[in-house]
Protein backbone atom coordinates (compact mmCIF):
# COMPACT_ATOMS: atom_id res chain seq x y z
CA UNK A 1 0.00 0.00 0.00
CA UNK A 2 1.13 3.39 -0.93
CA UNK A 3 0.48 7.02 1.07
CA UNK A 4 0.68 9.93 -1.51
CA UNK A 5 1.51 7.77 -4.13
CA UNK A 6 4.83 6.77 -2.29
CA UNK A 7 5.57 3.31 -1.97
CA UNK A 8 5.88 2.55 1.97
CA UNK A 9 9.59 1.85 2.09
CA UNK A 10 10.23 5.24 0.30
CA UNK A 11 7.82 6.51 2.60
CA UNK A 12 9.54 5.10 6.04
CA UNK A 13 13.11 6.47 4.89
CA UNK A 14 11.54 9.85 4.20
CA UNK A 15 10.52 9.70 8.38
CA UNK A 16 13.92 8.77 9.42
CA UNK A 17 15.01 11.22 7.63
CA UNK A 18 13.04 13.95 9.03
CA UNK A 19 13.07 12.18 12.52
CA UNK A 20 17.32 11.90 12.41
CA UNK A 21 17.78 15.35 11.10
CA UNK A 22 14.77 16.90 13.74
CA UNK A 23 17.04 15.06 16.66
CA UNK A 24 19.82 16.47 15.27
CA UNK A 25 18.99 20.03 15.15
CA UNK A 26 17.38 19.54 18.93
CA UNK A 27 20.76 18.15 20.31
CA UNK A 28 22.67 20.47 18.73
CA UNK A 29 20.38 23.05 20.10
CA UNK A 30 20.00 21.63 23.71
CA UNK A 31 23.87 21.46 23.91
CA UNK A 32 24.28 25.12 22.64
CA UNK A 33 21.90 25.87 25.07
CA UNK A 34 23.71 23.79 28.38
CA UNK A 35 26.88 26.39 27.71
CA UNK A 36 25.02 29.39 30.06
CA UNK A 37 23.60 26.61 32.48
CA UNK A 38 20.76 24.46 33.29
CA UNK A 39 17.62 26.12 32.60
CA UNK A 40 15.53 27.39 35.46
CA UNK A 41 12.73 29.50 34.48
CA UNK A 42 11.35 30.88 31.05
CA UNK A 43 8.83 33.31 30.43
CA UNK A 44 6.56 30.73 29.16
CA UNK A 45 5.21 28.37 31.73
CA UNK A 46 8.37 28.38 34.62
CA UNK A 47 8.30 32.38 34.80
CA UNK A 48 10.31 34.01 36.86
CA UNK A 49 9.37 37.13 38.15
CA UNK A 50 11.77 39.37 39.76
CA UNK A 51 11.44 42.30 42.03
CA UNK A 52 14.01 44.86 43.57
CA UNK A 53 12.58 47.02 46.44
CA UNK A 54 15.90 49.22 46.30
CA UNK A 55 16.16 49.93 42.05
CA UNK A 56 11.53 50.25 42.49
CA UNK A 57 12.03 47.60 39.75
CA UNK A 58 9.75 44.71 38.61
CA UNK A 59 11.02 42.04 35.60
CA UNK A 60 11.14 38.70 33.88
CA UNK A 61 13.46 37.89 31.63
CA UNK A 62 12.87 35.90 28.88
CA UNK A 63 15.00 32.69 30.10
CA UNK A 64 17.23 32.39 33.04
CA UNK A 65 20.03 29.58 33.56
CA UNK A 66 21.45 28.61 36.42
CA UNK A 67 25.92 28.21 35.55
CA UNK A 68 27.64 25.48 37.78
CA UNK A 69 29.36 27.89 39.47
CA UNK A 70 25.47 28.86 40.94
CA UNK A 71 25.30 32.04 39.14
CA UNK A 72 22.12 33.14 36.90
CA UNK A 73 22.63 34.06 33.88
CA UNK A 74 19.35 36.52 31.88
CA UNK A 75 18.78 35.86 28.33
CA UNK A 76 16.43 37.89 26.21
CA UNK A 77 15.50 36.82 22.99
CA UNK A 78 14.73 38.83 19.95
CA UNK A 79 13.10 38.28 16.98
CA UNK A 80 14.98 40.36 14.08
CA UNK A 81 18.79 39.98 13.14
CA UNK A 82 21.68 41.12 15.69
CA UNK A 83 22.06 44.59 14.79
CA UNK A 84 25.00 45.21 12.28
CA UNK A 85 26.55 48.20 14.86
CA UNK A 86 26.16 45.39 18.25
CA UNK A 87 23.17 45.30 20.58
CA UNK A 88 21.18 48.70 20.76
CA UNK A 89 21.24 50.75 23.61
CA UNK A 90 17.91 50.03 24.77
CA UNK A 91 18.68 45.99 24.77
CA UNK A 92 21.57 46.30 26.75
CA UNK A 93 19.52 48.40 29.21
CA UNK A 94 16.93 46.03 29.34
CA UNK A 95 19.18 42.89 29.77
CA UNK A 96 21.34 44.88 32.46
CA UNK A 97 17.96 45.52 34.38
CA UNK A 98 17.48 41.98 34.34
CA UNK A 99 21.10 41.38 36.02
CA UNK A 100 20.47 44.13 38.41
CA UNK A 101 17.41 42.46 39.30
CA UNK A 102 19.07 38.97 39.52
CA UNK A 103 21.95 40.45 42.14
CA UNK A 104 19.66 42.24 43.84
CA UNK A 105 17.12 39.42 44.66
CA UNK A 106 20.37 36.52 44.64
CA UNK A 107 23.10 38.40 46.25
CA UNK A 108 25.47 37.27 43.68
CA UNK A 109 26.06 39.46 40.47
CA UNK A 110 25.97 37.42 36.89
CA UNK A 111 29.08 37.53 35.08
CA UNK A 112 27.13 38.18 31.95
CA UNK A 113 23.76 38.26 30.41
CA UNK A 114 22.63 36.87 26.53
CA UNK A 115 21.30 38.97 23.99
CA UNK A 116 19.65 35.64 21.55
CA UNK A 117 19.26 37.42 18.69
CA UNK A 118 17.77 35.42 15.29
CA UNK A 119 21.36 35.22 14.03
CA UNK A 120 23.61 35.76 16.57
CA UNK A 121 24.07 34.87 20.43
CA UNK A 122 25.64 38.23 22.22
CA UNK A 123 27.14 37.85 25.37
CA UNK A 124 27.21 41.31 27.23
CA UNK A 125 29.11 41.98 30.33
CA UNK A 126 27.39 42.86 33.31
CA UNK A 127 29.86 45.10 34.59
CA UNK A 128 30.24 48.42 36.03
CA UNK A 129 29.55 50.49 32.70
CA UNK A 130 26.59 48.49 32.14
CA UNK A 131 25.58 49.29 35.90
CA UNK A 132 25.69 52.71 35.40
CA UNK A 133 23.73 52.80 31.75
CA UNK A 134 20.80 51.07 33.88
CA UNK A 135 20.99 53.28 36.88
CA UNK A 136 21.43 56.79 34.43
CA UNK A 137 18.41 55.32 32.60
CA UNK A 138 16.38 54.16 35.66
CA UNK A 139 16.94 57.78 36.71
CA UNK A 140 16.34 59.59 33.58
CA UNK A 141 12.64 57.99 33.19
CA UNK A 142 12.02 58.96 36.73
CA UNK A 143 11.77 62.58 35.98
CA UNK A 144 9.09 64.28 35.75
CA UNK A 145 8.25 65.03 31.70
CA UNK A 146 9.39 68.28 31.01
CA UNK A 147 7.47 69.09 27.15
CA UNK A 148 10.97 68.50 25.48
CA UNK A 149 9.13 66.00 23.08
CA UNK A 150 9.75 67.34 19.53
CA UNK A 151 7.23 65.88 17.03
CA UNK A 152 8.31 64.46 13.54
CA UNK A 153 5.82 62.82 10.98
CA UNK A 154 8.11 59.50 12.16
CA UNK A 155 7.60 59.76 15.37
CA UNK A 156 3.88 60.14 15.32
CA UNK A 157 2.48 58.21 12.15
CA UNK A 158 2.55 55.28 14.05
CA UNK A 159 2.07 56.52 17.85
CA UNK A 160 -1.44 55.42 19.60
CA UNK A 161 -1.22 58.34 21.58
CA UNK A 162 -1.15 60.77 18.93
CA UNK A 163 -4.58 62.24 19.12
CA UNK A 164 -4.49 62.88 22.53
CA UNK A 165 -0.76 64.38 22.85
CA UNK A 166 -0.09 67.73 22.92
CA UNK A 167 3.38 67.47 21.23
CA UNK A 168 1.97 65.45 18.28
CA UNK A 169 2.15 66.02 14.70
CA UNK A 170 -1.94 65.68 14.54
CA UNK A 171 -2.11 68.46 17.45
CA UNK A 172 -3.46 71.70 16.02
CA UNK A 173 -0.80 73.44 18.00
CA UNK A 174 2.18 71.73 16.53
CA UNK A 175 1.58 71.58 12.68
CA UNK A 176 3.21 74.10 11.06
Amino acid sequence: MALAGLPVPWLAALFGVVAITVGAWLIARRSRDQRWGRLVAIDAGRAATFRSERYHLIGRPDAVRRRRDGTLIPIELKRRPAPAGGPFRSHRVQLGAYCLLLEETTGRAPPFGVLRYADAEIEVPWDRAARQLVLATLTEVRRPYDGRAEPTPGKCSGCRWAEGCDASMASPSVRR
